[in-house]
């Protein structure tokens, strides 16, 4: 029997710490002026305006982290944090964590409430309009926002590209497209799928953009529409990423059901997100994003691949597995 410690109770009560010094780094855009080139503790206070008293600790606290280097008194970013929190590289996943910093950070202190009530804690527990009220409204906003998403995926993105049978089907239709990364590596990877991203017309110009910034104008087309109010445009495959978990069940059911009706004999339909391992005890990511939804939603919720599996069975599909993609993501695939 293992001896009771304390390390892993204090690390985790006080992981907001660590936590809010990588988001405020990342406010103050530490790794991208240090991507342009590695500064010392003085040159990086003037930079960003640090104030002498607590400059050192800041920096040496991410150096502690693992998220910044030191050579002969010179700071310089890891590997990881160059690639992904430089905001000029297209593989930027920092608008997540900025979302975070500035909306779910203060959102979360309020996590007790949202486990006594049930209700969200986000903008709308104040009377404000919900956050994608908000975003559709501002184009600009918006675009970042859907970049955002696009970091968050990217990785499991081009994982359902490689590692489903493309061979076997010509199209695809992914719902609630976003930005269009996903079917944008599946296109890239497969040239002879066509494929449609479907999602709000407010979507459609950060959509077009990204496609042709791609060189997939003539080959992946946008499709203006509600997945409440219109039927799914019919394909081979249809894709729902990080989608299913914003909903209730019975929306949650009902989109299953389009998809299974925007199918062939012999169609697909692809989820994924950070699905819950079926024991509930490994995949901690996948439940703590499920209470990100409580804080962020009024129904929605994670799940299981067997939670999954078992509404696809009962829209009909008569074959499911499951597959990991990358790191808390793995997706569950239906057959009709």
């Amino acid at each position: 029997m293992n001896e009771p410690r304390a390390d892993n109770i204090l690390q985790v009560g006080l992981g907001f710490w660590a936590s809010k010094t990588l988001l405020s780094a990342i406010e103050l855009q530490l790794f991208t002026e240090l991507a342009k080139q590695p500064r010392t503790l003085s040159e990086l206070s003037s930079h960003l305006g640090l104030h002498p008293r607590s400059a050192h600790d800041f920096l040496d606290a991410l150096l502690s982290l693992q998220f910044l280097e030191r050579r002969d008194g010179t700071y310089y970013n890891t590997p990881s944090t160059d690639l992904f929190l430089d905001n000029r590289k297209p593989s930027y996943i920092g608008g997540m964590l900025e979302m975070a910093n500035h909306r779910l950070y203060p959102f979360w202190g309020n996590l007790t409430a949202a486990l006594r009530t049930g209700q969200p804690q986000n903008e709308t527990s104040y009377g404000e309009p919900n956050l994608f009220t908000a975003l559709y409204a501002d184009p600009e906003r918006l675009r970042r926002f859907l970049k955002a998403m696009t970091g968050l995926s990217h990785g499991a993105n081009m994982a359902i590209a490689r590692q489903f049978p493309w061979k076997e089907y010509t199209s695809a239709v992914d719902v609630g497209t976003a930005q269009g990364d996903l079917i944008t590596q599946v296109a890239l990877a497969n040239p002879h799928i066509t494929g449609t991203g479907m999602d709000l017309p407010e979507v459609g110009p950060i959509f077009d953009d990204y496609i042709a910034d791609n060189g997939l104008s003539g080959r992946v087309s946008f499709h203006p529409a509600s997945f409440f109010d219109a039927p799914i445009p019919p394909a081979d495959v249809v894709l729902m990423g990080h989608i299913l978990h914003d909903w209730d069940l019975d929306t949650k059911k009902m989109l299953i059901r389009k998809a299974y009706e925007a199918l062939p004999s012999g169609g697909a339909l692809i989820v994924y997100e950070a699905i819950i391992d079926d024991d509930r005890s490994k995949n901690t990511f996948g439940l703590l994003m499920s209470l990100n939804m409580l804080i962020e939603t009024p129904g929605g919720f994670d799940y299981t691949a067997a939670d999954c599996i078992g509404w696809m069975h009962e829209a009909g599909f008569h074959s499911t597995r499951v597959e990991h993609l990358v790191g808390p993501d793995s997706m569950v695939i239906g057959i009709k």
